[in-house]
């Protein structure tokens, strides 16, 4: 008989002592395994107990009425045995015997059921006590994870030099200008949420003006998706239109223009010379075409005399991350997004990977 949903025919066959020692086996392991079932067999098992020792003691009884009465009849005229359940030898005398087996019948029928409950208690104070320390480890986990966060994305203060970067992929690495993070002790960026994350310098071009770094934080990403567009890979027209976003203080800003000279200072070649309104802090700051192409990065603001902005081309950019930087490791996008978007589309969009730089020295 195998072990199935049939729980009296298997209580049963328990209690003939039919069952078969390897499926005993997997009925004490059903037992142990699943409380509902268990539950379900001791009660049958238990019902059957009961009916077998009412059973039992009426027959004893009627054996009993029958001796009386040819006794006093008369027809009787040697004793008769009577035999006795195995489990009554132990009692001292017929009438204690059939009070005692009552008790005997009570107790064995309450005995399982008394043991099984025994045993949950142990079971459930041991699984309290394994949750209790469990969540005490969590806790104390959770707490030293607090810590080591807020060691590492809390800046020093105050802060010496501020500046603009954004995302070259959503992988944590981003771009800055080189000038922004020189001679830095300690570089954070800090989000449009004001979060602030802890960054490292992974590669720089000083004759460009170029910083390439990246995020300390595990699997940090920028934003939800990809970022939202790509880098030119050559120079672009003069007089095409352009903007930027960029942290000249604590709040995104948004500018616009458009390329005025395709040399930069001193007729740079590398550069572009843009009709661009732009402040202090706005060094790093991404330079986009209408069809959502990075172009440039901010790299100079002219003085009064002057109403040019500066800004170093995409490809010296694209140099720098082929020459000093193992190009397999960085991901550069391969689709923008920008140049199908309404102008408050492209902000709220580059807005998640556009972020302040903050630069520490002692």
């Amino acid at each position: 008989m195998s072990i199935n949903n049939n729980i009296w025919e298997l209580a049963e066959a328990y209690l003939a002592g039919t069952l078969p020692e390897a499926e005993i086996i997997a009925l004490k392991s059903r037992l142990d395994a699943d409380i509902e079932f268990a539950n379900e067999f001791y009660e049958c098992s238990n019902l059957i107990r009961s009916m077998e020792g009412s059973g039992k003691q009426k027959q004893f009884r009627n054996t009993l009425r029958e001796v009386h009465a040819e006794q006093v009849s008369g027809k009787s005229k040697s004793g008769r045995r009577i035999q006795l359940p195995a489990h009554l030898w132990r009692t001292a005398a017929v009438a204690a015997g059939v009070a005692l087996l009552t008790s005997t019948i009570t107790y064995s029928l309450l005995k399982p059921s008394l043991k099984y409950a025994e045993s949950q208690y142990y079971n459930i104070r041991r699984e309290m006590a394994n949750v209790k320390a469990s969540q005490n480890n969590l806790n104390n986990s959770q707490k030293k994870l607090e810590k080591d966060i807020q060691k590492l994305n809390t800046p020093p203060s105050p802060v010496r030099f501020t500046g603009t970067g954004f995302a070259i992929n959503n992988e944590g690495y981003f771009v800055t200008s080189y000038h922004v993070t020189n001679g830095a002790d300690s570089v954070y960026i800090q989000d449009h949420n004001g979060e602030y994350f802890k960054a490292s310098v992974s590669a720089y071009d000083e004759a460009s003006d170029l910083a390439v770094l990246k995020v300390q934080k595990k699997n940090f990403r920028f934003g939800k998706g990809e970022v939202p567009y790509m880098f030119a890979t050559g120079k672009i027209s003069l007089g095409t239109h352009i903007f930027t976003l960029g942290y000249p203080k604590d709040q995104l800003l948004f500018s616009e223009g458009y390329i005025s000279g395709r040399n930069g200072y001193d007729g740079n070649d590398n550069q572009y010379a843009l009709v661009l309104p732009a402040g202090h802090g706005q060094s790093g700051s991404p330079v986009i075409d209408d069809n959502g192409n990075i172009v440039g990065i901010v790299t100079a603001i002219s003085g009064e005399a002057e109403a040019n902005t500066y800004a170093v081309t995409s490809k010296a950019l694209l140099d720098l991350l082929h020459k000093k930087i193992d190009d397999k490791s960085i991901r550069l996008p391969k689709s923008n997004k920008l140049g199908r978007m309404s102008r408050d589309q492209r902000i709220v969009s580059m807005e998640a990977y556009t972020f302040s730089v903050k630069v520490y020295k002692k």
